[in-house]
């Protein structure tokens, strides 16, 4: 038997911030529609969850005052009656805010409310509060937004709905070479240039950072245990970072002079690391397949002179 999947409806005051909650559980990976007419709602919600689409990512709903037909106290029943009689997990969001608050927003934007279109919002937000006491009373889960920056809102939003793998960033990690340019689309460059350089081994510059020879090669150098570590551990103490603010995408990106040896080499490795760790890079070598070059590695340093 096929579980259905979770429902949540996201309603609130006008101006608490349903648009920023929906936009941050489509980033999450959730499916969202907003102000769907309550004739197309309930058929929606009406019809076996598992049978109405081949997804299994969760089902966002926004509904409040703009919503057509929106009538609170029938789409409490609602969802009662399917909860009874289907046991659909089925929640409720509420996102509740200070009149104060409400009015500073709406005069800071300059929008009308939409229940006082032709007079103060005041009035607006009094009978929308009135309104909404259904939903609020009938809410499983609930978010005062008063005193919240839409960032924080969103914060908020990640830490509680973004379990089970969901919101985590498109991670990409790539190697490249510096003569051929530097990934526009790179967040995080480390070069990787001052490790000793296989392309000056006459035995090692067919080969690529691949290879267990060339590998070997740039491991030994002196200083490359204690940057691995220390880049290793910068990533591992950023990543969850980015993921908290809710960024789409990370690419991080190792640079040598070729794109050949070195970066590829070290991609490679902390590929490897941060799949230990649990995260799911994908891999590049941007320029693996480009021939050597002395003319781009530049002559080798044999002394200080």
């Amino acid at each position: 038997m096929t579980r259905a999947k979770e429902i949540l409806l996201v309603t609130g005051l006008s101006g608490a911030g349903k648009s920023t909650v929906l936009k941050t559980l489509e980033d999450l990976g959730w499916e969202t529609v907003d102000n769907l007419p309550l004739r197309l709602l309930d058929r929606l919600l009406g019809t076996p969850l598992s049978e109405s689409t081949e997804s299994d990512s969760p089902l966002a709903v926004g509904i409040g005052a703009r919503t057509r037909d929106f009538d609170p106290e029938s789409i409490v029943k609602r969802i009662k009656k399917l909860q009874a009689e289907h046991g659909y997990d089925i929640g409720t969001l509420f996102l509740d805010c200070s009149g104060a608050e409400l009015e500073r927003r709406y005069a800071e934007t300059r929008r009308r409310h939409p229940l006082a279109l032709d007079r103060p919002a005041s009035d607006g937000i009094a009978r929308e509060r009135e309104l909404l006491a259904p939903l609020r009373r009938w809410a499983n889960r609930l978010i005062d937004t008063t005193d919240l920056s839409s960032n924080e809102l969103a914060q908020q939003v990640r830490a509680t709905f973004g379990g089970d793998g969901l919101g985590e960033p498109t991670l990409s990690v790539m190697s490249f070479g510096f003569a051929r340019g530097v990934p526009r689309n790179a967040d995080l460059v480390f070069d990787m240039r001052f490790l000793r350089n296989p392309h000056w081994d006459e035995k090692l510059r067919p080969g690529t950072g691949l290879d267990a020879g060339v590998a070997a090669y740039v491991a030994a150098d002196p200083a490359y245990d204690d940057a691995m570590k220390q880049i290793e551990d910068l990533l591992l103490l950023l990543l969850p970072r980015y993921r908290a603010e809710g960024k789409a995408y990370v690419t991080i990106a190792f640079g040598c002079t070729g794109g050949r040896h070195r970066s590829v080499h070290v991609t490679e490795r902390v590929a490897k690391r941060l799949r230990d760790a649990g995260f799911s890079p994908t891999v590049t070598h941007r320029d693996l397949g480009a021939a050597p070059q002395d003319s781009l590695e530049g002559a080798p340093r044999t002394g200080l002179g």
